[in-house]
């Protein structure tokens, strides 16, 4: 299927349920509102509104096909113009404005939090004028291609730090936050990535913006290998979502879940069905009891006839209807923490590629190996042995089945 570029949201979305996501972005099947999304809504749109007269704008990356524009051409008739600072009454004024009642369960849950809003947005006015920031860019979209993985975002801010590098903002409205949650957020560090290739400028910090406490909760930009990490999950996910692989995955998050009657997990077994279906169970449940049952005394006859053969010295047993067969197959087990070393004194270090039994084997037996090497390496293996039993049909119908010992 057609693969659109891979947000945060659409992310986790899959790693949490592909079944959902498939609801959510397949067939665009609604969800109910739910107040404590609608909430953290309302707050980002009023800090926008509020943060916006601040923004002075940077320039972006162009593309090789494009010429550097001037800062005007590049703002566009839409540009920012800073100044019109918002007072307190003003910001109150947005609020009510931008205030939705959408998914609260009660008219007490509703006004509860639209309080806690109002405080949560005068302390952070307070705080702003203090302590201005000096922001380039407020819910910025940006879109990267990432090693081949389309992704985007909105970012909440992007200020200019002291430095002339760039510290990316995220406002949360949870009510508890740490920095432990900004060091391991994905968050960030796909923001990151998209600030990255979006602006010249170097990403200097990551910041979840707590504004419950009015914290800032700041990480150092990811390195290079936390950023393999989440590039290497979501091309995963990309390649979920594009072999169309939705299938559901149960959890604590089924229980808010609005898509639970559509889920094959929890949709029940019409009526009609219930019967037929019923006795397939009960049988089911009868033969796996008794195949454990089989393969129980299976195990036990195939390491008497083990023993038997020992003491005999055969390996062709006859039965009434076919020929018991008695196999062994060898394997080799190496520790790599001492074959590499070895290796390396003796210069062969480049001999060793996937580090398999099989290619260490092949090492033991090189004549152009030096037969000292060589008896070390053999020496580091452990060799094991296992014997199975195979049913010859004396009809020469079926080919021989295998039994372990």
């Amino acid at each position: 299927m057609p693969l659109a570029p891979l947000s945060y949201s659409s992310y986790r979305t899959y790693l949490e349920c592909p079944l959902r996501w498939k609801f959510l972005y397949v067939d665009r099947l609604p969800e109910e509102p739910r107040g404590y999304f609608t909430f953290g809504r309302v707050i980002h749109s009023v800090l926008e509104e509020l943060v916006r007269p601040l923004v002075v704008p940077s320039a972006r990356r162009v593309s090789a096909a494009e010429s550097q524009r001037t800062l005007d051409d590049w703002q566009g008739p839409g540009a920012v113009v800073t100044g019109g600072w918002m007072s307190r009454q003003e910001l109150l004024s947005a609020y009510d404005r931008a205030w939705l009642h959408d998914g609260y369960v009660s008219a007490e849950e509703e006004a509860r939090y639209r309080q806690t809003g109002q405080e949560l947005l005068l302390r952070f006015y307070d705080q702003l004028v203090r302590e201005k920031p000096q922001p380039i860019a407020v819910e910025e979209h940006l879109e990267a291609r990432w090693d081949g993985l389309a992704v985007h975002g909105y970012i909440d801010r992007i200020d200019r730090t002291s430095t002339g590098g760039l510290e990316i903002v995220d406002y949360k409205t949870s009510r508890e936050l740490s920095h432990e949650d900004a060091r391991d957020s994905d968050q960030l560090t796909l923001y990151q990535v998209l600030v990255e290739r979006n602006y010249p400028e170097p990403v200097e910090g990551l910041t979840l913006f707590h504004l419950r406490s009015l914290k800032p909760l700041r990480a150092a930009p990811r390195e290079a290998t936390a950023l393999t990490v989440l590039h290497d999950r979501m091309g995963e996910v990309s390649d979920g979502i594009r072999s169309e692989s939705f299938e559901p995955t149960p959890g604590r998050q089924c229980t808010r879940c609005d898509f639970r009657s559509r889920c094959p997990e929890f949709r029940t077994v019409p009526d009609t069905e219930e019967d037929r279906l019923r006795t397939l169970v009960d049988r089911f449940e009868s033969l796996r009891s008794e195949e454990g049952r089989v393969n129980d005394e299976l195990k036990r006859t195939a390491e008497e006839l083990h023993r038997a053969a020992e003491e005999l010295g055969v390996h062709r047993v006859p039965g009434t209807n076919s020929i018991a067969l008695r196999r062994r197959e060898e394997s080799w087990q190496y520790s790599l923490d001492t074959i590499r070393p070895l290796l390396e004194r003796a210069g062969l270090a480049d001999r060793l590629t996937s580090g398999t039994p099989e290619e260490i084997r092949r090492l033991v037996r090189d004549p152009t190996i030096d037969p000292e090497v060589r008896r070390r390496l053999a020496e580091a293996g452990a060799r094991r042995v296992r014997w199975y039993w195979e049913l010859d049909d004396s009809t020469g119908g079926a080919p021989p089945a295998r039994r372990s010992s």
